[in-house]
């Protein structure tokens, strides 16, 4: 399961994985184009549509109709660690939603396998080797 990640210029920084290539780059306000979203911005994105195909896997199993449901995640910094300090997800039905499913809704989001990880983190091995060997 390999991952290459290369510099096409600028700023930018692109990674192909899986038949995908995800493109990223900074912001101009820190020197990039802004062409691209950034690294960290695909990371918290990551959080929030993971939650969400739990979420709407569960509704599909219920033949609920997803359509109205939508997932507002907002982020708490603190300016001390200057890093994200907590992350809310609010999961908003609409009236029509069984009452009865909201617990277990917020459950099945809470299976989200990002989430899972920062739980239960990787271990990170960060080295160098010569090109083309």
């Amino acid at each position: 399961m390999d991952m290459r990640i290369y510099f096409p210029g600028g700023l930018k920084v692109n990674a192909d994985y899986n038949g995908f290539i995800h493109k990223t780059d900074q912001p101009v306000m820190g020197g990039g184009e802004g062409s691209a979203p950034a690294p960290f911005d695909f990371f918290l994105s990551s959080i929030g549509t993971c939650a969400g195909i739990y979420v709407l896997g569960f509704c599909q199993q219920r033949n609920i109709d997803a359509k109205d449901i939508e997932i507002i995640q907002s982020m708490e910094f603190d300016p001390i660690k200057r890093m994200i300090s907590k992350i809310n997800m609010e999961i908003k039905v609409p009236e029509s939603f069984p009452e009865k499913y909201r617990v277990a809704l917020i459950s099945s989001a809470n299976l989200c396998a990002v989430k899972k990880h920062l739980e239960s983190p990787p271990e990170f091995n960060v080295f160098t080797s010569l090109a083309g060997k």
